[in-house]
């Protein structure tokens, strides 16, 4: 024993050095895409990220941000280096886990000879080393996000409870459980999967505690359901939303001051706990003293409820807590121990204060300003972000035949002395037609067309005919699908496309990174064998190189069957221990899919979301070892028969290390960083950059936030200004960066003012009117209407003029004096829509009191295309970003405005030298920094097109060759979008290089087309589209040729096309 256990801690930490050796070597060295900026930057300064908030992943990371010095560029790489060791940590948890249950399965007897202590060490061994290189655990363990943490945190919960297990009959063996609910209560901290545990734990104290029988079976699962459902719904929302509950009863029934009930509310927890324990420690002594605090507790419960429905439901929790304390009056232990379970998750659970304490310290992110309980509780809830049905509710084409009031919102007010409602939210929660709505409803958004389009594509949708009224009196029919529809949805995608393809990327094989919308092109599984692949994919010999993707993984269905095989071998061995790991798989997995109920399409692929599920399957995977080791044991030597096991097994880490190794290696790669500098750098000083989406926004957060660079610029996310607070920090100086140039007070942008604001052509065809007199309208009471009840601010125009001194504006350097000739005294602008938010409000305001004095630029000028009639005429790209000026577009390009030759030139040849080293051979392109590659590729051509313009023809040559230098074919394949740019050499006079791009073009929609020809029909049906459009693409080619007198060229795509018609034929 003693044997065992000294080789099972030193290979535990063995596989912690390895999976942390691998992650350190294919660490991001900075910031990466998406998120990742973000949570850098508010760890860094401990400030407020997006709800629902990672409060303790945040005091950790500051914690490894402390031993990078003076070198603010290191930052990103010790948060980096923090989820690398979280993962390290996490494989070593898994390897003590699955020896526990292994040792019960090979050594039930405690016999540990060498050949079950090889079965049992290698069970763990492969089985923590092969989840160590699963694609999802592995993406998520070199980056700065919360998911790496998170899975330690499950990885140690679950060792907990098999720690507990094995000496539940000891003295002081509840400490375990203790430490469960305080790792609980910290991992909300850090995200809320790994709380999905909860029933796998419970299972396991079921089996250890009691008889099984099949009540007792059911009443578990029905418990660890209920205190699954108390943590996610009662004690992480209501301990908040009491605060709040309690806080508006003393302040604004009672007449008390701020904050009384806030402290009343914590003095009643604390005292509850405090009585609690001491009667259930030191006697009877103490119980009027538990009744009192109790019964206080019980009270302000009950004042939580906001509806009837609420307080029958509250008063049902009440009675339960009462007959709970009755039940254990003779076994206090019990009752000790729930206190105590209670008392640690929310010990746990309080990291969660350093969000008030710093969204009232007025932080630069500030997201949401959770400034007391009542904002805290919408953060939580994430309100921000909607809401979706789950047991029940509509159809995506449900008509609305009614509202129905919503929760009031409350702010507090000074100068009223209480809380006021700033939005009571009448009628504002739509009522559907109950002819369109079911239980379990899988298909129910209908917030863009696309998903209108997929629920009909992946539900094969005919469904119903029903005659509805539509809201003009007309009548029409709405297909309302069945509900066999509805399942073939969920299963075809919510289960098989979006969790499913996952599963089988981490254990069978990944097509390519690039993303699935649907068909057989991209982000699919792949196995390495050829006959399976063909019959599902088409043809895979004939791929062309351009697709081949760095991560084409292929692993043969190795780890599946591995894990397939400990999956029976757990089953008939222990059912009780397997059923324990499938609800792990199943509650990290299928649970998360039925509750999110995802529309089709998501932003980005979400399988890091299920690595939890993938976790529990690698358990099994290692179980494959002492399955074949079990096997074995029946022809040869045990021990041999344990070290032939292990060395086979040994083929599923080694195969997942090796064909991975390359798509999760980040070394060297800065381009989350370097894109950001270089929006940065492409504007002027003191400008107001305006941004739309993640990676647009949190890398510059980044940049500003932890590397303090330019400062200066005040970056506005046009979507986050849709809220107030939001608003109101564009309001305060950050940094180096003044305050936005506004009219409209704090006041006129807090909540319930200005929230809409509806636009009525009431001037007709009058006189244009001034932007700033619009404005300063709009702060006076006729600028009110009545509407169906309520009061609303009004537009009365659509016309809008925004009045320009040319003289003080070319004064102040803000024009390129090419477009001195070209400024004009005025932009004339028109409303699009019947009704604005308080972002556009915001940007109208802006443009109005700026007076031209601060540079104002986009990310995209079609971002404001929603708002403005031809707003892009007027905006001209420099470097990345576009800049609004009063000078109408020259090489103008619908919904991308202009260019500004000379400043772009400058800013992109000589201020922006690194985008992410993407070009040099050792960093490997991510899909995300292939798809930002993008923006900077089609300044470059935009520029070029200027130069030759202007009739700088070696200049657009130099900006050419710069970007297909930082941009090589060779790791960001070319596509159409690349064709302008051959041209623009033969424009140039680089006829040579225009021939040779154009051959490295006509390569690659050849080999397209020939690979599609090579397919079965039914395969070559799905490339449709694409093989018409690479047909057309190649006589794009052969009329560049023609045009620029290039036989070679022409010549070449004859050849082509010959090629293709052989194979026609």
């Amino acid at each position: 024993m003693n044997t065992y256990q000294r080789l099972n801690n030193l290979i535990g930490w063995v596989t912690f050095a390895l999976a942390t050796l691998v992650y350190f070597m294919t660490l991001e060295p900075t910031a990466s895409w998406w998120d990742c900026g973000e949570y850098i930057s508010t760890a860094f300064k401990l400030q407020v990220g997006h709800p629902p908030g990672a409060p303790l992943f945040q005091i950790i990371g500051r914690f490894f941000t402390e031993f990078v010095g003076s070198d603010l560029s290191k930052v990103a790489m010790m948060i980096n280096a923090m989820s690398a060791l979280s993962s390290g940590l996490t494989i070593m948890f898994l390897f003590w886990s699955i020896t526990m249950l292994a040792k019960k399965v090979v050594a039930p007897d405690g016999d540990y000879s060498r050949a079950n202590i090889i079965s049992i060490l290698g069970s763990g061994f492969i089985g923590a080393m092969a989840y160590a290189f699963t694609d999802s655990f592995w993406f998520s363990a070199v980056e700065g996000e919360v998911y790496a943490m998170s899975s330690f945190f499950t990885a140690l919960v679950f060792w907990a409870i098999l720690r507990w297990e094995v000496e539940a009959d000891k003295p002081h063996s509840l400490r375990w459980l203790v430490l469960i609910a305080y790792l609980m209560g910290l991992s909300i901290g850090v995200h809320l999967l790994n709380l999905l545990a909860i029933p796998a734990i419970v299972y396991v104290y079921y089996y250890k505690k009691f008889s099984y029988s099949p009540k007792g079976f059911v009443l578990t699962g029905i418990f660890s359901i209920l205190i699954l459902a108390v943590i996610m719904y009662g004690i992480i929302p209501d301990i908040v939303n009491l605060f709040g509950r309690v806080e508006l009863f003393f302040v604004n029934s009672l007449g008390l001051p701020f904050n009384s009930g806030t402290v009343f509310f914590a003095l009643s927890i604390i005292l509850m706990i405090v009585s609690g324990l001491l009667f259930t420690q030191k006697g009877d002594k103490y119980r009027l003293f538990f009744y009192i605090a109790g019964s206080v507790f019980l009270f302000t419960i009950l004042l939580g409820a906001d509806s009837t429905g609420s307080f029958l439901i509250r008063l049902a929790m009440v009675a339960g807590l009462v007959a709970c304390v009755r039940f254990t009056y003779n076994k206090r232990h019990i009752l000790n121990a729930i206190i105590l379970g209670f008392t640690f998750i929310l010990i746990g659970y309080s990291s969660f204060l350093l969000l008030i304490i710093r969204a009232n310290a007025n932080t630069p992110i500030n997201e949401n300003a959770p400034t007391d309980a009542i904002g805290l509780l919408s953060y939580l809830n994430r309100e921000q972000y909607g809401t979706w049905p789950l047991f029940s509710g509509q159809y995506y084409n449900a008509p609305v035949i009614d509202y129905k009031d919503g929760t009031p919102v409350y702010q507090k007010s000074k100068a009223d002395g209480k809380y006021v409602i700033v939005d009571d939210r009448k009628q504002t929660e739509a009522v559907y037609d109950p002819r369109f709505t079911t239980i379990f409803p899988r298909m129910w958004s209908n917030q863009k067309p696309s998903h209108i389009r997929a629920y009909q594509s992946w539900g094969e949708i005919k469904g119903v005919p029903i005659q509805v009224t539509t809201p003009d009196g007309k009548t029409e029919t709405r297909i309302r699908p069945t509900f066999g529809e509805n399942l073939r949805f969920f299963f075809s995608y919510q289960v098989g496309n979006m969790y499913l393809r996952y599963f089988m990327w981490n254990f069978v094989g990944r097509q390519n990174d690039i993303q699935n919308m649907g068909g057989i092109e991209d982000g699919n599984w792949l196995s390495g064998i050829n006959f399976v692949d063909d019959s599902r994919l088409g043809n895979q010999d004939k791929l062309p190189e351009h697709r081949q993707n760095p991560a084409r993984n292929k692993f043969y269905f190795l780890p599946l069957l591995l894990g397939l095989i400990g999956l029976y071998y757990h089953v008939v061995k222990s059912g009780r221990d397997s059923f324990v790991v499938f609800l792990m798989f199943i509650m990290t997995g299928l649970a998360i899919i039925i509750y999110l109920n995802q529309t089709p399409y998501q932003p980005r692929e979400r399988d890091y979301a299920y690595a939890g599920s993938f976790y529990a399957f690698a358990i099994w995977i290692g179980f494959g070892v002492a399955a074949i080791a079990s096997f074995l044991k029946k022809f040869i030597n045990p021990t041999i028969a344990g070290v032939v096991a292990l060395v086979i097994s040994l083929s599923v880490p080694s195969i997942l290390l090796s064909e991975g190794y390359d798509d999760h290696n980040r070394a060297g790669k800065t381009a989350a960083r370097d894109f950001a500098f270089n929006y940065l750098n492409s504007c002027a000083k003191d400008a107001v950059l305006f941004t739309n989406g993640d990676n647009d926004t949190f890398p510059l957060w980044y940049a500003q936030e932890v590397e303090n660079y330019r400062t200066d610029i005040r970056v506005v996310n046009y979507m986050l200004a849709g809220g107030e607070w939001y608003i109101h920090q564009m309001m305060r100086k950050v940094y180096n960066s003044d305050p936005l140039p506004l009219t409209l007070s704090y006041d006129e942008y807090d909540k319930g003012h200005n929230d809409v604001v509806i636009v009525s052509d009431y001037n007709g065809k009058g006189p244009l009117v001034n932007l700033k007199d619009l404005v300063k309208f709009l702060r006076t009471p006729e600028a009110r209407r009545d509407m169906g009840g309520s009061s609303f601010p009004v537009i009365p125009t659509r016309k809008v003029r925004i009045m320009v001194d040319t003289n003080a504006l070319k004064a102040s350097g803000m024009v390129p004096k090419e477009m001195y000739g070209r400024l004009l005294p005025y932009i004339d602008l028109k409303i699009k829509r019947d009704y604005i938010y308080k972002n556009d409000l915001m940007f109208l305001d802006l443009l109005a009191t700026n007076d031209w004095k601060r540079p104002i630029y986009l990310a995209t000028p079609s971002s404001m295309n929603a708002l403005f009639e031809n707003f892009d005429q007027y905006t001209h790209l420099e470097g990345i970003v576009y800049k609004f000026l009063p000078v109408k577009a020259t090489n103008y390009v619908s919904s991308m405005g202009g260019v500004s030759v000379d400043n772009s030139y400058n800013i992109l040849m000589n201020q922006c030298p690194a985008w992410g080293n993407l070009e040099k051979p050792e960093v490997v392109v991510d899909r995300e920094s292939n798809r930002n590659s993008i923006i900077p590729k089609q300044s470059f051509m935009r520029l070029a097109q200027g130069l030759i313009s202007m009739g700088r023809k070696a200049d657009a040559i130099k900006a050419l060759d710069r970007c297909f230098e930082l941009f090589p074919n060779k790791k960001i394949p070319y596509d159409k979008y690349v064709i302008p740019m051959a041209e623009q050499y033969f424009q140039a006079g680089a006829s040579d290089k225009g021939y040779k791009l154009s051959l490295e073009l006509l390569k690659i929609f050849t080999d397209d087309i020939k690979y599609f020809l090579s397919m079965e029909p039914q395969f070559t049906e799905q490339y449709t589209d694409q093989l018409q459009e690479d047909v057309m693409l190649l006589e794009t080619l052969s009329q560049l040729g023609t045009r620029y007198g290039s036989k070679e060229l022409t010549t070449a795509v004859d050849k082509a096309r010959s090629e293709i018609q052989l194979l026609v034929k």
